[in-house]
């Protein structure tokens, strides 16, 4: 293992258990569980600059995604100017964006750390590309996402089997998915080759007492939803307990532990009811499919009643009842059963309500967007006011304590999702705008009166947008029945072609003379126009006068939360005042280790619920089951066995290898021989997006990656396998790409198969497969397959079940074969004279070989004559076919020529 010996470098980590974390583990291996939103990447940067800034190491980063790659790059480069070691080279990525295969050969050669994706790099260490041997050590992110076919266990063997020096480090912030299954963290400890496990949660002694030296002052503001809110919280409920009792019903025979209320309010709650029912999804009924589907709308549901706008709330819920109604001529029972409950009846009665309420007077016509007979009822989220009362408390502070104005005063607000924050932004810039009709009809006594903050000029904004809407959804829609009219409440008597014209605002000579004072008011001068004109003659001359620089007092941010990215924008924005419009447990940690890493910096933060909602409800069980988890991974931990099997040599008995060389074919009294290859299997590039490489190597067969023009996988001189997953199998019935293949096996290989291999813990059938697509059945498909059979009866067809029969099955029918050459497979099917091309960006490849009119045959031409996408689309019909024939040509040319309304 490659360490740092000269001087090392200092690692400014501020809390105690960071300095605790980074040196434990610079000591020995291990894999870190740290409880969410307590500095994780922090910890990953400090180590990598430990190994950046000292000696010629090269160390491999894993598992990281582009923005994290961005996040680690910049931290490293600010440890590299703070520290003063100039000569750290910081983080260098490797994907597909870095096309020959000598310059990442020779990024290798120099060292440094690189974060490379698991694909390219996979392909590299079996090549040899990359010097195993000289590995420094490896860093792994997301490591409960290293299950036992993932890639970056396969990268993690390969490493161990050639380098058992180096170091290895994995890092999770994500405790649950250690926690299911049967000894679930000594089986990840597998996986990942290590022998020790580091856990670090919110309650570890150090940790707690780092946090809680200085604490940010919190103020909790518990919001009361309104009346209606309530009630159709209650309803929605309802719904999903009925849908749950239904599931339990029909599916006794399953684990049914964890399909409650409680855990239907999480995200992770589908994924679970579908990878019980996923094994036995051909045989359950289609009611039980229906419900599944439900609950997640009915979850979604949950979502916006707290988050949407009325408006907008019952718009979504008229989308839902226009996707969920029958085709005409069907019966009840092909609806969604949750729809005819008396819960649902009330939920859209409910949201109407919210909205407006009256009967749409057809009769009469008028000027404006809202029909005659409806009252506008636009009742307005409570979370609205409350919040505008935060903000005039904040800016009255500012005011009161001019000590706070000589630093940051910047105001943060922190949302769910995106468009909260559009909401919240449209919000703080119309609440104290007055809609027109209330400018029109006030009373003279409210004139001079303080304008309270309001989201009346927004609703009524959003009111007359959904009348503007409602028209164009009725034509798209099929005309729903009477019952299900009365329930969803939609104002079906406004969709008529009148319904532009359906309400009136009658206006007096007087007040018209009123409203049109007050646009006067608004338009610009004359000589705000010539400005405006000498602007757009040239925008860049005195931009100083028209622009200028915000004060950060005067800023008030409305952001997203972003996962590890909040820390860097805390670091950024230094906020005086937080408001989390949403609770997120992983957040406020954020903001305890910022505000204790900066003890110089006052932070106050607003914590934002609905009491005794679901909102309260999800946040309180986020944190009950991270606690659990890390209660039930201690408890595993001081239980687990020492002595784990961590040496990638060992996993087989020398004398067993030897006996899986053996051929005991005798036939015609021959010996039995015995060769010391080891089995072979070449394998096409493009599979290492699948398991299957990564579960054939862990059989001890060597894995070569090759650019393969006939066949996936090539198991011997004469058999060659083209594999195909369910949905692969359907898209190459669709474009004729399969029969293409089958007729290049049958050219080269006297025995050619096609594997149809289906998901692990997946039903072993066709039908869940017959709705991927609306032009192709099940039967279809077994059509298609019949008549491939018919077509070519040399080609064998194999069903697996998974991956691991797949690689079961390859090892039997190696049995007594010679091994394939590599080379030989890569020169079948280039033309005559074509040189082999080894050197070539893969996605292009890719992207080229599925333009119609492109084969096996014809690619290497095109490939060695074009130099890149761009030119061939650019290249005229004749010149295609002067390079691949007439027909082919044509082909192509309409492909990157035809008109996109053809």
């Amino acid at each position: 293992m490659s360490t740092p010996t000269s001087s090392q470098p200092k690692v400014s980590l501020s809390l105690a258990y960071q300095q605790d974390l980074f040196e434990e583990v610079c000591e020995q291996d291990q894999l870190v569980i740290l409880a969410r939103g307590l500095g994780l990447l922090h910890i990953v940067t400090s180590l990598l600059h430990k190994y950046d800034a000292v000696g010629n190491n090269l160390v491999l980063l894993i598992g990281a995604d582009d923005r994290e790659n961005g996040w680690l790059g910049e931290a490293l480069a600010e440890h590299a100017v703070r520290s003063g070691t100039p000569e750290a080279r910081g983080l260098k990525i490797i994907n597909t964006e870095v096309a020959s295969v000598s310059a990442r050969a020779e990024m290798y050669k120099q060292g440094g750390i690189f974060s490379v994706t698991s694909r390219i790099l996979v392909t590299d260490m079996l090549t040899d590309l990359m010097d195993c041997p000289k590995i420094s050590g490896v860093v792994v992110l997301h490591s409960e996402r290293v299950i036992a076919t993932s890639t970056e266990a396969f990268i993690l063997r390969i490493y161990r089997q050639k380098n058992q020096e180096g170091f290895l480090k994995a890092f999770s912030d994500n405790p649950e998915p250690f926690t299911t299954g049967f000894a679930p963290l000594a089986t990840m400890m597998r996986n990942l080759f290590l022998r020790s496990p580091s856990l670090w949660p919110r309650f570890h002694v150090t940790v707690a007492r780092s946090l809680e030296t200085k604490k940010a002052e919190v103020v909790e503001l518990e919001v009361a939803m309104t009346d209606s809110m309530r009630e159709i919280q209650t309803a929605v409920l309802e719904c999903i307990e009925t849908s749950i009792s239904e599931l339990r019903k029909s599916n006794s025979s399953l684990e049914l532990d964890d399909w409650t209320v409680d855990s239907a309010l999480h995200k992770s709650f589908d994924v679970v009811v579908r990878r019980q029912l996923d094994p036995v999804w051909h045989r359950i009924s289609w009611k039980t499919k229906q419900i599944v589907n439900d609950l997640t709308v009915l979850r979604r549901i949950l979502h916006c009643l707290l988050t949407y706008d009325c408006v907008t709330f019952y718009q979504y819920l008229e989308t839902i009842l226009a996707t969920h109604a029958p085709p005409p001529g069907s019966t009840r029972s092909s609806q969604s059963p949750w729809l005819f409950l008396d819960a649902a009846h009330t939920i859209f009665t409910l949201a109407k309500r919210r909205v407006y309420t009256g009967k749409a007077d057809l009769s009469k016509k008028a000027s404006g967007k809202v029909p005659h007979g409806l009252e506008p009822v636009l009742e307005e989220l409570p979370k609205w006011d409350m919040l505008a009362e935060v903000l005039d408390e904040i800016e009255k502070d500012g005011y009161f304590n001019p000590a706070f104005s000589q630093s940051s005063r910047s105001t943060l607000i922190m949302c769910s999702d995106e468009s909260t924050c559009r909401q919240i932004r449209e919000f703080l810039q119309t609440m104290h705008e007055t809609p027109l009709e209330d400018l029109i009809n006030q009373d003279d006594e409210l004139e001079g009166k303080p304008n309270r903050a309001s989201a009346a000029y927004m609703m009524r904004r959003k009111l007359r947008a959904y009348f503007a809407w409602k028209p164009d959804f009725a034509k798209l829609t099929p005309p729903p029945n009477k019952r299900r009219r009365v329930r969803g409440g939609a104002a079906a008597a406004a969709s008529g072609p009148n319904r532009q014209n359906a309400g009136a605002v009658q206006v007096t000579e007087e007040q018209s003379a009123q409203v049109a004072a007050l646009l006067a008011g608004v338009q610009p001068t004359e000589g705000e126009q010539n400005l405006k004109q000498e602007i757009g003659v040239d925008s860049f001359e005195n931009m100083e006068d028209y622009y200028e620089f915000y004060e950060m007092g005067d800023l008030t941010v409305v952001h997203p939360y972003d996962g590890d990215m909040d820390e860097r924008l805390l670091g950024e924005l230094h906020p005086r005042y937080v408001i989390m419009y949403e609770p997120d447990p992983a957040f406020i940690r954020r903001v305890e280790v910022y505000r204790s890493s900066h003890k110089d910096r006052e932070v106050r933060v607003y914590f934002l619920y609905y009491g005794k909602s679901v909102e309260e409800q999800r946040y309180l069980s986020a944190v009950r089951r991270e606690k659990d988890s890390f209660t039930k991974l201690v408890h595993e931990k001081g239980s687990m066995s020492v002595t784990l099997t961590l040496d990638a040599k060992a996993i087989e008995d020398p004398q067993e290898a030897f006996l899986r060389t053996v051929n005991t074919r005798i036939a015609g009294g021959g010996r039995i021989t015995a060769t010391a290859v080891p089995p072979r299997v070449i394998v096409d590039i493009r599979e290492f997006r699948s398991s299957l490489p990564s579960l054939l190597h862990g059989r001890n067969v060597e894995v070569v990656p090759c650019t393969l023009t006939v066949g996936d996988y090539i198991l011997s001189p004469d058999i060659c396998v083209e594999r195909k997953s369910v949905k692969d199998l359907i898209s190459s019935f669709k474009d004729g790409r399969l029969y293409t293949q089958c007729e290049n096996m049958l050219l080269y290989y006297k025995n050619p198969m096609v594997l149809i291999e289906f998901d692990q813990n997946k039903s072993f059938n066709l039908e869940p497969f017959a709705d991927l697509t609306g032009s192709i059945s099940q039967h279809d498909l077994q059509a298609k397959l019949v008549l491939l059979t018919i077509a070519f009866p040399k080609v064998k067809l194999i069903w697996s079940s998974s991956p691991y029969q797949t690689a079961e099955i390859f090892e039997e029918l190696k049995r007594n074969q010679g091994e394939p050459d590599p080379l030989e497979a890569i020169k079948l099917g280039l033309e005559p004279g074509e040189e082999i091309a080894g050197v070539y960006n893969q996605t292009p490849q890719e992207i080229l070989r599925s333009i119609p009119g492109i084969n096996p045959k014809n690619i290497k031409t095109v490939m060695s004559e074009v130099e890149n996408l761009v030119e061939l689309s650019n290249m005229e019909e004749k010149d295609i076919s002067d390079l691949i024939g007439k027909e082919a040509g044509k082909q192509v040319y309409e492909f990157f020529n035809r008109s996109a309304f053809s």
